[in-house]
């Protein structure tokens, strides 16, 4: 009688995860870190971490394999070297979720990836300025658009820009200088963690006409001291806090309600359309940096108040006549509509994206009811909400008051569908 065959009778084998280990100095960070590094049969990194292992005297048992463009065939060494039944680990600076090679990774792998990380080179360039980051922008400029990236670079009092060879400090600095951005400090953090560490502390002007390495950190400051305050996440501020034309803004307890209703993110796109003074676009930048934020506004002062109001946020001001004017625009994630009528919103409704959200307010039920309808057209499920509010107003001399209503006004809100289709623009 045949013996069975061992290697049908085991299964399918099993394979080792690939192990992300970052370094800092040349060192990991954990015993499971080390332990990783020490039972690889296979190491893949770019040669300074390696070199900078080797300096430390902690070079790995395991075969050593420079780190080369394209990423794409380090991938195929690593799914090929792990086929074989090799166990594989990746050296990776600092904390390889931020801004690092994780994503590449995960993406190929999924959940077969393992992660060890080290601290990242932006939590090691504020601790090497003294300055708390709980409160900062962080930008890369790492392989992506200078251009796209500025204006959350200028729009943030406290940021980090990662910055490489192709885009080193100095280009970042230029680009600043020529869009006027408001920093007053900047520290260029090079080589991190390494024996040739450097910190240097200027200005835009310094920062511009320098030389620098392009493996570094750039800090950015508005204020001279730089210390954070405590952090406070605010709403629906004041109406005097803004520049408006005859009482033409929406109310503070009406833009937190709309707010509220948005439900905004950093990487979204918001349209604010018959945008008044910009009160809506303004705290909308506010809560969530990285938000893309157009305000569209047909009146040319008002337009010039925004501009003001703005403050440097990140809100492009459109000068134009909704819906005509939005045909230009990139489809939008978030949707306010303060003005404009019921064409605006249509025409809101029909760019928005899959998952996207939209607002409006009114102050007649009528049009309320009628945006209700055709958002439901649109296949959004609407509702709508009355905001009545009353302010207390002082009586005489003495501290009796007494509620002066304001006249009411219907916010309608309704979202996409997750699987919605777009036509890209």
């Amino acid at each position: 009688m045949a013996r069975p065959d061992p290697s049908v009778a085991a299964g399918p084998r099993t394979l080792a995860p690939i192990r992300i280990v970052g370094l800092h100095g040349g060192q990991c960070f954990g015993d499971e870190a080390a332990r990783a590094l020490a039972g690889a049969d296979v190491v893949v990194g770019a040669a300074r971490m390696h070199d900078a292992l080797a300096e430390r005297g902690e070079t790995p048992p395991g075969e050593r394999i420079d780190l080369r463009d394209p990423l794409s065939e380090m991938l195929d060494l690593c799914e090929a070297r792990r086929a074989g039944g090799q166990t594989v680990a990746v050296l990776a600076g600092g904390d390889p979720g931020f801004f690092g090679i994780e994503r590449i990774m995960v993406g190929r792998f999924g959940t077969d990836v393992e992660v060890h990380p080290a601290p990242s080179s932006v939590s090691l360039a504020f601790a090497r300025a003294r300055i708390p980051w709980d409160d900062a922008a962080v930008v890369s400029v790492h392989g992506r658009s200078l251009e796209a990236a500025l204006p959350r670079v200028v729009a943030a009092p406290k940021v980090a820009v990662l910055v490489s060879g192709s885009m080193p400090p100095e280009a970042v600095g230029r680009a600043l200088l020529e869009a006027d951005a408001p920093h007053r400090h900047a520290w260029v953090m090079s080589r991190l963690g390494e024996s040739d560490e450097s910190v240097v502390r200027t200005d835009l002007a310094g920062l511009a006409g320098g030389s620098f390495d392009p493996l570094s950190v750039l800090l950015l400051t508005v204020d001279g001291q730089p210390i954070a305050p405590e952090a406070v996440i605010a709403w629906g501020r004041p109406e005097g806090e803004f520049a408006h034309r005859d009482g033409m803004i929406t109310k503070s307890e009406v833009r937190a309600a709309a707010l509220s209703k948005l439900q905004l993110h950093g990487s979204a796109t918001m349209w604010d359309l018959g945008a008044g003074s910009g009160s809506v676009s303004v705290e909308a930048a506010r809560l969530a940096p990285g938000l893309r934020v157009f305000a569209v506004e047909r009146n040319p002062t008002d337009c010039d108040r925004i501009r003001n109001n703005a403050g440097g946020l990140a809100v492009t001001v459109i000068e134009g006549t909704a819906p005509g004017c939005l045909i230009e625009l990139p489809d939008p994630d978030r949707v306010f509509v303060g003005g404009g009528g019921i064409e605006t919103l249509a025409a809101a409704a029909a760019r928005l994206r899959a998952g996207g959200v939209i607002a409006a307010t009114f102050a007649v039920v009528g049009r309320a009811l009628a945006a209700v309808e055709l958002l439901h057209d649109h296949g959004i499920g609407a509702e709508m909400v009355q905001l009545a509010v009353s302010r207390a107003r002082s009586i005489g001399p003495g501290r009796e008051l007494r509620l002066v209503a304001e006249n009411p006004v219907f916010v309608v809100s309704g979202a996409t569908a997750g699987n919605r289709t777009q036509v890209s623009r």
